[in-house]
């Protein structure tokens, strides 16, 4: 694919989530399969390695499997794709850019160095490797609110000036202050936020989200993102009833019990039933039991009737 601009780079992008064996080992006919639902649903992208897809949990040979199989789908397909290089260790994120170059990915997704935090001069340089590495690929910072340097819009913008191959950011957002740092400040790239305030992000200057809505039904996600053009009110008012869905039904997963972020991702997916994909997360993360899903379902049915029946494997 032809690297993408920050002006080209916006809209629902939707995650590819793995599935585990019970031996821990990665089952690669799931992905497979996956990713061509993926594609034919025709959303705007397709991106690996993010949180929800546990670039912390595989092995430099499972991560080369995954990157080389989503190229090959989507390089096939004309389907835009970015591949998440992110590690801890700025030297292993460096090598995982060098190894995919030459898979002409639409752009890379990069954390910052995240075991000590960093200096602004610190990260620029980080930054400046990073995108002598990618060889013209634009770079895209995911800086979620547990790095250790959360990055507030100024900042961004004053790497984005030392680094102009820096070309997007997902963020988590904020409030109207921050979203008036982000128009004043972030004017030149492509701000991401997340996918179940997707639509008022969109309203303030937001190109899009890496959606986790996108987890519970990608299909639906495109919809909504397309209603944004045409009818900005009634998408306004499907994100109050995604809030009210995740706020009531899925955030005491991460705040009272504990579970990580990635399997409140997966447990979206089991309740939108689009993709095959076991509940297992890898080890050492716990699990979010599968009656979670059931008992979930007829929940999000009522509150999300869009969300719910075309692409449904049931």
């Amino acid at each position: 694919m032809q690297p993408l601009t920050a002006t080209e780079l916006h809209g629902n992008w939707a995650t590819i989530l793995l599935s585990w064996r019970d031996d821990d080992s990665l089952d690669v006919d799931l992905l497979e399969q996956q990713i061509d639902i993926l594609i034919s649903l025709k959303v705007d992208g397709i991106y690996s390695h993010g949180t929800a897809g546990e670039f912390h949990c595989q092995t430099e040979l499972e991560f080369d499997a995954i990157s080389k199989l989503l190229a090959d789908r989507c390089n096939a397909a004309r389907m835009p794709f970015q591949i998440g290089v992110s590690h801890m260790s700025s030297q292993v994120s460096l090598e995982r850019l060098k190894r995919v170059v030459e898979l002409s990915p639409s752009a890379v997704q990069l954390i910052l160095p995240d075991w000590l935090p960093t200096t602004e001069s610190e990260n620029i340089t980080f930054l400046e490797r990073m995108a002598a590495a990618a060889n013209g690929i634009g770079l895209v910072l995911y800086n979620p609110p547990h790095a250790k340097r959360v990055m507030d819009p100024k900042s961004v913008a004053r790497l984005s000036a030392a680094v102009p191959e820096l070309i997007g950011v997902k963020t988590a957002g904020g409030d109207d202050e921050w979203y008036a740092a982000m128009r004043k400040h972030l004017s030149g790239l492509s701000v991401f936020v997340p996918g179940h305030r997707l639509a008022s992000g969109v309203q303030r200057g937001a190109s899009g989200a890496y959606s986790n809505v996108a987890c519970l039904n990608p299909q639906a996600a495109q919809r909504w993102f397309e209603l944004l053009a045409s009818d900005l009110e009634a998408a306004l008012e499907l994100e109050r009833r995604l809030r009210c869905f995740m706020d009531l039904h899925i955030s005491s997963f991460i705040t009272e019990q504990e579970f990580c972020n990635a399997a409140c991702d997966r447990l979206l997916a089991i309740i939108g039933d689009w993709t095959p994909i076991g509940h297992k997360m890898r080890w050492p993360y716990r699990s979010i039991p599968l009656a979670e899903a059931e008992r979930l379902r007829p929940i999000a049915e009522e509150l999300l009737p869009e969300f719910f029946g075309q692409t449904s494997q049931s």
